[in-house]
């Protein structure tokens, strides 16, 4: 992610307007700051990616600069820059949080070669963070129980394409696996590496899908405290998932056609243009041409996104996957609740067979993993299944 507003702090003004001027040739976002006082009452009013400020000045040391830098957004970086380097200094920086070190005199060759090496960091932390924190939520599973010719076909071609970077949606019923289906393309793509990031369209607010999807400054909005990247941004390299892409309201779509087609966007509150490689892929259970029919879907987006379709048939239209699925949901679930294995009786394979299941695989699943949880013998009998 790229570093785009630096603040500098040297009580040195012939330095402070070098480095400005240099920095903002460079398309930077650059403010200055003449002591540390003024520094920390910048620091406290808007957000920045980096700060470089100088180790000995009248009225505080660089140390101190860091310090409350670190205080105040700890996610900054900060460069320190002094013509008395010692190695007491760069260690006591570095143990503070400092980035780096610069000895002064230094070209601009070697700031930018530091800055370069400074977003580079930024980038590792910021993925790694969102690594820990976001795709540890995000889990998505290539396990696809498929007995049936329909989806055995559809998963090969999923397979297929899945190296390709052409945008996917996936039209179905609820539960009928189509994030599965996602994140098997994701897995057998050249993106596997990077994140994986889902945006659930249906479950956030029209208020804050703009900031969800593309970010947004600090003070963007009330509650904008700091800076955050929004999910096009964390999913640089990868895969982002649109579920229940229909969602989305009329009003935002055109920017996301723009993120799409162009590969750029403005985080809210923002004005420069962030660039982004992601491969998208979307998601419906609604009928899209009629949304689109209906004004509340743009046709544009539709064929944006629908470059290659899937469309998964409801459980009741491919019976040969219900009872493999029975029994790998059995399997898993006597797994996870530490219960001992259990089969399924002549009978209740009947009954599983004979329901329309208005649920698909996710009612399917949870019929199963009650009757675990119950713990209601050895087989699962058939007035074990309570069906709707």
């Amino acid at each position: 992610m790229p570093i785009e507003k630096i603040l500098i702090v040297d009580d040195e003004p012939l330095i402070l307007h070098f480095l400005k001027e240099t920095l903002s040739r460079k398309k930077y976002q650059v403010e200055g700051a003449e002591n540390g006082k003024e520094a920390f009452q910048l620091l406290k009013k808007n957000s920045y990616d980096l700060v470089i400020t100088d180790l000995r000045m009248a009225d505080s040391s660089g140390l101190e600069v860091l310090r409350k830098t670190k205080e105040i957004s700890p996610s900054t970086l900060v460069i320190l820059m002094t013509a008395y380097g010692t190695i007491d200094n760069a260690v006591e920086a570095m143990r503070l949080g400092a980035f780096n070190y610069l000895l002064k005199p230094f070209s601009p060759d070697a700031l930018e070669v530091m800055i370069n090496q400074a977003e580079e960091h930024a980038s590792l932390i910021r993925e790694n963070t969102f690594l820990k924190e976001e795709i540890s939520q995000t889990k998505y599973t290539t396990t696809m129980i498929a007995e049936s010719p329909i989806m055995k076909k559809i998963m090969k071609e999923a397979i297929q394409i899945a190296k390709s970077q052409a945008s996917v949606l996936i039209e179905g019923e609820s539960g009928t696996g189509k994030e599965v289906i996602a994140g098997l393309i994701h897995a057998h793509s050249l993106r596997v590496q990077k994140p994986y990031v889902r945006v659930n369209c249906a479950a956030i607010p029209d208020t804050l899908m703009e900031s969800e999807f593309f970010g947004h400054e600090k003070g963007a909005f009330t509650g904008a405290l700091i800076k955050k990247p929004g999910r096009f941004e964390l999913a640089e390299g990868g895969t982002l998932l649109l579920d229940e892409v229909t969602e989305i309201p009329l009003a935002l779509q055109p920017k996301l056609l723009r993120a799409i087609q162009e590969r750029e966007f403005e985080r809210v509150g923002g004005t420069r243009s962030l660039s982004v490689n992601v491969r998208l892929i979307a998601t419906t259970n609604r009928d899209i041409k009629e949304a689109i029919s209906k004004k509340i879907f743009r046709d544009d987006l539709y064929y944006r996104l629908n470059v290659i379709p899937f469309h998964l048939p409801p459980l009741r239209e491919r019976r040969e996957d219900i009872l493999p699925l029975a029994h790998y949901f059995l399997d898993k679930f006597c797994a996870e609740n530490r219960k001992k294995e259990k089969k399924i009786s002549p009978e209740a394979e009947k009954k599983l067979l004979a329901y329309p299941w208005p649920g698909n695989i996710r009612e399917l699943a949870n019929i199963i993993e009650r009757v675990v949880v119950l713990d209601l013998g050895s087989t699962v009998e058939s007035d074990a299944l309570k069906m709707d």
